[in-house]
């Protein structure tokens, strides 16, 4: 059964194993591989999920079933995780607030950096941050640092929930700059653009796939881009660090496992997960999506989900 409802919970993905007659040496798995995604079914990570699980299901002797564990910002599937046995059954969809940004804004029954194995990166996403088009009072990211440090909390920024990642670029944003903006936290990413669109509030950061369309509208208007290189879906928009600003924020989804996997477990996922991102499917995806490449390998996802926690704590600690 293929994925065809990007709703559906928990929906296994039993496509024919390619090339199962032949004998596999080392570890294999042994019975379906849960994908735990820590938000509702249709949204970012969740499309994601199930788009690669549907490109690598071929590549598997046992079914991959994309389970939605919503909650929390994605802390209740990432502590779920944590828990698991290390047997290389039960992954986690990672590298987002949950990983980045959360654990420096509150204790956690989980730590990012020892409670997980990594095994591939799959996306880097940019960050944007976003004024309102039509009617906005911004047409540039200079002018809304020059607004802020004229008068301090009088600029508002909308946020997708206090300790998110669209929280913390604004902190890291402010310490850069040296202004201090009011946060006004909503419930998700989906409310808070709604509520820049209605003009409640200045500015937002939104996700290059949750822009596209109201970019091209004109109803929202990129100002500058939280990653070290421009997007080449919006060539237009400079970069923080072109304007000066020293911060790269990216949001990054890959898939990680319990602590305590085995080297054998690791490289036969991420070798398949690899595999599978050369398939048509992910590759239509990565084209819609006008990203990038995103891959890494397991360390070097850890490294730079590391690096953002990082850099968050200290912008925390200054503020």
């Amino acid at each position: 059964m293929t994925i065809r409802r990007r709703g559906l919970l928990a929906a296994p993905l039993a496509l024919p194993f390619i090339g199962a007659a032949r004998a596999q040496p080392g570890w294999q798995p042994t019975r379906p591989i849960q994908l735990i995604v820590g938000f509702a079914p249709g949204g970012g990570s969740d499309i994601i999920a199930r788009t690669i699980a549907e490109a690598a299901a071929p590549l598997f002797p046992q079914p991959l079933v994309v389970v939605n564990r919503p909650g929390a910002g994605g802390a209740i599937a990432a502590e779920f995780v944590s828990r698991a046995a290390p047997d290389g059954h039960t992954l986690l969809m990672a590298g987002g607030s949950e990983s980045t940004s959360l654990p420096a804004h509150r204790d956690l029954p989980y730590d990012p950096k020892r409670s997980f194995t990594s095994v591939i990166r799959l996306t880097r996403n940019a960050h944007f941050i976003c004024a309102r088009g039509r009617g906005g009072r911004f047409t540039t990211m200079q002018q809304a640092i020059e607004a802020a440090k004229a008068r301090p909390e009088a600029l508002t920024h909308g946020s997708a929930g206090v300790g998110t990642l669209s929280h913390s670029i604004f902190i890291m944003l402010g310490r850069a700059t040296g202004t201090e903006l009011l946060h006004v936290p909503y419930t998700g990413g989906g409310p808070q653009q709604q509520a820049l669109l209605a003009g409640q509030v200045d500015l937002v950061v939104q996700a290059s796939d949750e822009l596209r369309g109201l970019a091209a509208s004109g109803d929202i208007l990129p100002l500058a881009c939280a990653s070290a290189q421009r997007m080449p879906a919006f060539p237009q928009v400079p970069t923080l660090r072109e304007l000066g600003v020293d911060l790269v924020a990216d949001n990054m989804k890959g898939w990680v496992g319990p602590a305590g996997m085995t080297p054998e477990m690791v490289s036969y996922l991420h070798d398949r997960f690899r595999q599978a991102m050369a398939a048509p499917g992910w590759q239509r995806f990565q084209e819609s999506t006008g990203e990038a490449d995103g891959y890494a390998n397991g360390a070097d996802f850890q490294r730079d989900m590391d690096t953002l926690l990082d850099a968050i704590r200290a912008a925390i600690r200054r503020a």
